[in-house]
């Protein structure tokens, strides 16, 4: 019989295979990272904001319930099942991407695309939580979100300087399919089940059970409910960055690789900081971490109202971040310090639940507010949400 073992290193092979995983779930989100909002301008001739930015709404509402569903799943039909069939979710969608008649097509991808990420990145994150145990979780959540956000900043850049050299459609999106058939093949094939793990881990975990998960994740619990609406405001920034920057930068004069690269840089400091801050998570107070990190992109959004040249543009994305490299590993880390191992997918799939639908939130938000008063007032509105959220981490959280 199998002996399990929890640990980084008593589990290094499946563990680097999941983080190659998610490289390619997170290339498929850096697939429109940098171009859409120019597509919809360009080919489709869509001019309002909100209209510019359903591709997000629909992303973010669909991504977010697909995180539920997969926690709350997780337990009964394997991590690994939510894996491949997230990937097959995601197939169609560069194919989509690249030969869309119509706007509504995009949206329509948009509706996959938030599938496969939701069942994909979540089926990944718990996979990695249940290998490692209760000593490096925050360095795992680390790695993972490393793996997926270099890979969005990479596809991000690619994707723009395949744009600016052979056109807005369809070469940039070839990248998908790679990714596509890679992840499904990959998930299929070399990925195992880790519910032997969470036995194992069950048989000496002290951790109480949650009453309620849904409303003790959702706000009920002093830390789960700190983290889970910080989770939200960040992932709302995100979604203004996401579909706000490119439009600002051009407005401003600047390339479509000019473009690429501020877009890059953010979820390129993002994704490499988390190799440093997912170990700080599991050395350093977990609330003074979200607290800096929340800060510091509440600060970097504020000051972006007042760049002017590209160096500077490239300067605030890094601070931006870096404090969203702060916080991002932290959250999942501190969701699984505070549940039970038999909770903890759920929880997880809550937390990432409100997390996600921050991407619709922010891109509503920022959307009504670019088309009634402009640009400056939308992105000045998330720098005060952000704000908003540090403070309440400060506050609320225990430790």
């Amino acid at each position: 019989m199998e002996k399990i073992q929890l640990g980084l290193k008593q589990n290094w092979k499946q563990f680097t295979l999941l983080v190659i995983i998610n490289a390619f779930v997170g290339g498929m989100v850096g697939l429109e990272r940098s171009i859409l909002p120019q597509i919809a301008e360009v080919e489709f001739a869509i001019a309002a904001k909100t209209a510019i930015l359903s591709f997000i709404i629909v992303f973010g509402i669909v991504k977010a319930i697909s995180n539920y569903f997969a926690g709350a799943f997780a337990n009964k039909i394997g991590r690994k099942n939510l894996l491949v069939i997230g990937w097959i979710f995601g197939l169609p969608v560069p194919f989509m991407l690249m030969y869309a008649p119509s706007w509504d097509w995009i949206v329509a991808a948009n509706v996959l695309l938030g599938i496969n990420q939701g069942l994909a990145w979540s089926s990944t994150v718990v996979m990695k939580i249940d290998l490692v145990g209760e000593k490096q979780r925050g360095f795992a959540m680390g790695l993972n979100e490393f793996a997926g956000y270099l890979a969005v900043a990479l596809v991000a850049f690619l994707t723009g300087y395949i744009a600016a050299e052979y056109g807005l459609r369809p070469y940039p999106f070839i990248l998908g399919i790679g990714l596509a058939v890679m992840g499904l093949l990959g998930s299929i094939f070399l990925i195992k089940d880790t519910r032997k793990h969470v036995a194992a881990e069950n048989s000496y975990s002290d951790t109480p059970f949650l009453k309620n998960i849904f409303w003790e994740t959702t706000w009920k619990h002093p830390n789960l409910g700190a983290v889970t609406q910080a989770g939200l405001v960040n992932n709302l920034n995100d979604g203004m960055a996401w579909g706000i920057f490119p439009i600002l930068l051009a407005s401003k004069g600047f390339s479509l690789e000019a473009i690429g690269v501020v877009t890059a840089v953010y979820p390129a400091v993002w994704g490499f900081g988390q190799l440093f801050t997912g170990r700080m998570a599991d050395i350093y107070n977990k609330k003074y971490l979200l607290f800096l990190g929340m800060l510091l992109q509440a600060i970097a959004l504020g000051l972006f109202l007042f760049a002017n040249s590209l160096t500077e543009y490239i300067i605030l994305s890094a601070i931006l971040g870096w404090g969203t490299a702060m916080v991002y590993p932290t959250f999942l880390a501190t969701v699984a310090e505070n549940t039970h191992p038999n909770d903890r997918a759920n929880s997880v799939g809550v937390f990432r639940l409100w997390r996600d639908m921050g991407y619709a939130i922010g891109a509503i938000l920022t959307g009504v507010i670019a088309d009634a008063f402009g640009l400056e007032a939308s992105i000045m509105t998330i720098a005060f949400l952000t704000l908003a959220s540090a403070m309440i981490i400060a506050v609320r959280m225990i430790k």
